[in-house]
């Protein structure tokens, strides 16, 4: 059967066409039931013998039939199997698949699932379910009225053949519920029938809530209005409006910024009738205010640690009022958000907050980020979710509720468990980390896999070169090897020989898209998260000792002085005759009495790296720094046992300059082939507000930063050091990273050559090619090489620079968030470490705030608050403020940055929501307020072992101070005492006091005594 639809169309130069749509309709479009004695026989998917749950709205059997919010909203709900034999309308399947790709795959998932028994029914080709779309009819309506003719079809069917099942219709829309109704179609809101359901469980905390009744409704409303979608789009267009991206602040919960296109700085937004109840990541219309309303950002680090939701923000507000600068500062672009134009709301990860009322069912959830708002959810499972880590979705943000309301999603494991704090940290930074799928793994090669003699004849043979790899200790993923040897002319030849990863991972395969999708190997402290599976990542593309492997190698003739004379690229096979470690390979070279090849090789591979970094160095490269550290991990356990800074050899820059050089060499290569689709990678050019911090930072030290260019930040950079403060010139150039641009993946005809420009390595043009085990970038950049010499053969989308623009934008969003997971994964394990213990670290200040000063602690390569009053709270003693010079004042000492301190780290986990490490200054010793330093307090402790009888009789014996003093329960330092009870003096030898307890209150007795 045929339905047609025909309709006139007037072109640009006003011409009119006709148009003819032709519209295919069947009569054998089976229902999918069981029961069903017209179809039995064709697609039964919807069981017969137990359709549908226990309801007391619908207590005879029933199918489900949803309408397209219902899976857009409650597809949580949906996800657990105690919904089972639904419908899906072809209409809806398309519906949810033009709205949201993740809920369109997630709902797919479900349908391939035979035990949840869904199943699609193509209404829209059905020749009793298809309708036209009426004149003047909107196309939402239009779907709506083919959900409600679908589900009537269905009854109707069903009754004809005297089959004793419904079809329900669940909807949430309130026009279209009347209507079913009206129509004597069963239907039902999707609350409303869980509600009735027999054991709903946890479905009832899943159900999406776009609004329930909330406290102080009738008050005020605490937002402004947000402008409807039209009133934006005609703003914008008028320039009345900005649209950007909003950026919450990490230290001021009443702060953000929006990054709008054309405006150099960040346009600030300030209190929540500024924020207007955007979330980090939304994309916004914003107000620039009068230039004379323009403000500063703020000095305070100001945490939500309301524990309560009175509905009241004033209190916030005077916060942002009465700590405003006093003295004149330079103000930046201020605006209000006006509307938001589209949400980038996510599942977040957190806790429930604590609650003295756990039979109330409206509780707060923290989430991890503290980017992100707390989010009122509905449960009445409390007391097993408060001891968890849980996933909530936040569904909308009325006016009159201080914080977005949401709903439960499901539960990751219990509170501070490291697998699950693991598991938090992947998923709040997006991370795929489930398993390959056996689609992926058939395409691996099966073993035992051999290099077969057809093999050799395709590539260079190049077992004969002494090749060597230098890596990390531990490293299994060895993507490159180098060589150096003489040339009988007198130059040196040098080859970087690189895993040849795209040769078992052909374009278009399941495990191509998988890898494209993850797009870089996920490095956390105690795991790998592979972007190949480990048969590819550890294995046959690794380049181990002793082992034959396939590679892409880059070989050039260089002279001793380290010019390039001539590049060859060929595909290869090589052996590595030994894998290293920075340390083992230093040892080597330092070796004089070692001289055989691989030694020779090493040498004469640090020679030329240092010449190379010379002149990139010349050229205007920058070195920059960023605290590192690298733990080292219980073997069984996983844990953290101890920890260190990263120690940097020769050997690291010489396998760095040389996969520089070879990164420089291929991108060359590929875009003078490719000059419209090559992958290139490209650093901005900071604009100069950005070196702001860096240039007042030096400048209160006496150190005059120019930023002009690359090369005079650099020379800058280098020539700033203090004798009295050896980290000084290290801090200074972790300050000058955070100033720079993130460097990015681009498709080179998307931009300009001149601005394929590379800021920090100073270089015309970059790319990657030597990582292809963990980088995809890598794996496309070989793709490209190939075709250039005529070893691979080329295919469509490799030459579609729009395909590879969209493939560059994952790119950079996986690499970003790979970064942000790894410094988490660092985080944690610092936590973890510093579990039961209190200790005394060096530090720096590398920011001064009006209430905080920011600690960085090289040691770990961690940085935290050192509060110096906290809100609400006047303090033991008074700190002076200078807004101009940024310095924190405290009677004769003065905080500036840079300036060294010695803190007390210690592990807070009062606060079960976030785990926090304490910050307590100990040096420089300000009265009231620094605590003992570990000296003084070994000194009193000696003191009070040294009192005799005679002269104690006002003070308290330790043993009865220990057992009197309950008052605190941190932990500190194990000290050795000594017994002073006069009866077991004499006989009682010193020890070692291990109850931390003890020690507190120990502690509280000295603390007393030195006071009088």
């Amino acid at each position: 059967m045929l339905a047609t639809k025909t309709f006139f169309r007037k072109t640009k130069g006003g011409n009119i066409y006709k148009v003819v749509r032709e519209h295919y309709l069947r009569d054998d479009v089976w229902c999918g039931s069981e029961a069903c004695t017209l179809c039995k026989s064709r697609n039964a998917v919807l069981d017969e013998t137990s359709p549908g749950a226990k309801s007391s709205l619908f207590p005879e059997p029933h199918y489900l039939l949803l309408d397209t919010n219902i899976v857009l909203d409650q597809i949580n709900v949906l996800e657990e199997d105690t919904l089972c034999n639904v419908i899906i309308l072809q209409t809806v399947l398309e519906e949810v698949k033009h709205r949201s790709s993740n809920v369109h795959t997630k709902l797919k998932e479900i349908i391939s699932d035979p035990s949840r028994n869904f199943y699609v029914f193509v209404n829209e080709h059905h020749k009793d379910t298809y309708i036209e779309r009426n004149p003047g009819e909107k196309v939402n309506d239009r779907n709506d009225r083919a959900i409600r003719v679908a589900t009537k079809w269905y009854n109707t069917h069903f009754k004809t053949q005297d089959v004793d099942i419904k079809v329900v219709l669940l909807t949430d829309d309130v026009q279209n519920r009347e209507k079913a109704r009206s129509e004597s179609i069963p239907v039902s809101s999707m609350q409303d029938y869980v509600s009735s359901m027999e054991d709903p469980g946890f479905l009832i905390d899943k159900l999406s809530r776009k609004s329930y009744d909330v406290d102080g409704e009738s008050k005020e409303p605490l937002f402004p209005c947000h402008l409807p979608p039209s009133q934006l789009h005609e703003g914008i267009k008028s320039g009345r409006f900005m649209q950007g991206t909003f950026l919450a602040s990490r230290e001021n919960f009443l702060e953000g910024s929006v990054n709008v296109e054309g405006i150099e700085k960040f346009v600030l937004v300030q209190g929540r009738a500024g924020l207007n109840r955007a979330v980090d990541g939304d994309v916004v219309a914003i107000e620039l205010l009068p230039e004379e309303k323009w403000t500063a950002p703020s000095d305070l680090v100001l945490q939500d640690e309301a524990q309560d939701d009175p509905g009241d923000v004033l209190e916030d507000e005077k916060i942002l009022i009465e700590e405003a600068p006093k003295k004149p500062v330079e103000r930046t672009p201020t605006g209000v958000i006006v509307g938001i134009i589209r949400r980038k709301w996510r599942q977040y990860c957190g806790i429930l907050q604590h609650s003295t009322n756990k039979e109330n069912t409206r509780h707060l959830f923290v989430p991890a980020e503290s980017k992100i708002p707390k989010v009122r959810i509905e449960t009445r499972q409390y007391e097993s979710l408060s001891k968890d880590r849980i996933i909530v979705a936040i569904d909308s943000w009325p006016r009159h509720s201080r914080y977005p309301l949401g709903h439960f999603v499901r539960a990751l494991g219990p509170i501070g468990d490291k697998a699950t704090e693991n598991e938090v940290l992947l998923l709040e930074h997006d991370v795929p980390h489930s398993r390959f799928s056996d689609a992926v793994l058939s395409f691996l090669p099966k073993l035992p896999w051999i290099i077969t003699e057809a093999d050799v004849a395709q590539r260079t043979d190049l077992r004969h070169l002494d090749v060597c790899s230098v890596d990390p200790p531990g490293c299994t993923d060895i993507d490159d090897a180098l060589h150096c040897r003489d040339l009988p002319n007198g130059n040196l030849e040098v080859g970087v020989h690189i895993a040849d990863v795209s040769h078992f991972i052909r374009p278009g395969t399941a495990i191509d898209k998988e890898a494209a999708l993850r797009a870089t190997t996920v490095y956390l402290v105690d795991k790998r998260i592979d972007m190949v599976p480990e048969l590819l990542s550890s294995n046959l593309c690794s380049l181990r000792g002793e082992e034959e492997r396939f590679a892409f190698s880059c070989i050039w003739e260089i002279d001793h002085e380290a010019n390039i004379i001539k590049t060859d690229f060929c595909k290869s096979i090589i052996r590595s005759r030994r894998a290293m470690t920075y340390e083992e390979a230093q040892l080597k070279i330092d070796d004089h009495s070692a001289n055989d090849a691989i030694a020779l090789s090493l040498r004469g591979l640090n020679n030329l790296a240092k010449k190379l970094k010379a002149r990139r160095l010349a050229n205007g490269a920058l070195v920059l720094a960023s605290p590192e550290i690298r733990f080292q991990v219980d073997s069984e356990t996983h844990d953290p046992i101890d920890v260190e800074a990263k120690k940097m050899r020769e050997t690291n820059s010489m396998v760095e300059e040389f996969m520089l050089l070879a990164n420089v060499s291929v991108a060359a290569k590929i875009v003078k082939e490719f000059p419209e689709c090559a992958m290139l990678r490209r650093h901005p050019e900071p604009p100069q507000a950005n070196f702001d911090p860096l240039i007042k930072a030096g400048r209160h030290q006496g150190f005059e930063i120019n930023t002009n260019t690359g090369k005079e930040l650099a020379i800058s950079l280098e020539g700033a050091h203090k004798e009295d403060n050896p980290y000084f010139n290290t801090m200074l150039k972790i300050l000058a990273t955070r100033c720079m641009m993130q460097a990015v993946y681009f498709t080179s005809g998307m931009l300009q050559p001149s601005e394929f420009f590379h800021y920090g390595l100073a270089c015309p043009i970059y790319t990657h090619f030597t990582s292809p085990i963990r980088r995809y970038a890598d794996v496309i950049v070989h793709r490209l090489l190939a075709v250039c010499i005529g070893a691979d053969a080329t295919y469509p989308d490799l030459l579609d620079k729009k395909f590879n623009h969209k493939l560059c934008h994952n790119l950079n969003y996986r690499n970003r968030m790979a970064q942000y997971a790894g410094r988490a994964s660092v985080a944690l394990n610092t936590h973890l470490f510093f579990r039961g213990k209190v200790q005394e670290e060096d530090g720096y200040i590398l920011f001064v705030r009006k209430n905080a000063l920011q600690i960085l602690i090289p040691k770990f390569g961690l940085e935290g608050t050192l509060y110096l009053n906290k809100k609400g709270e006047s303090g033991p003693v008074s700190f002076k403020y200078d807004e101009t010079e940024h310095t924190q004042t405290c009677g004769n000492v003065v905080f500036r940055s840079f300036d060294h301190v010695t803190v007390q780290l210690s592990l807070d986990r009062s606060n079960v929501q976030r785990e926090k490490l304490v910050f307590k200054l100990v040096k420089p010793e300000i009265p009231g307020f620094s605590i003992p330093s570990s000296e003084s307090l070994d000194k009193a402790a000696m003191d009070v072992t040294e009192t005799t009888p005679e002269t104690s009789n006002s003070i308290p014996s330790a043993k009865v101070a220990l057992e009197a003093s309950t008052s605190n329960d941190q932990e500190l330092p194990k000290r050795k005492v000594k017994d002073t009870t006069p009866a077991k003096k004499s006989n009682k030898k010193r020890k070692k006091w291990t109850d931390c307890g003890y020690l507190q209150r120990l502690y509280n007795v000295i603390k007393t005594l030195l006071h009088r």
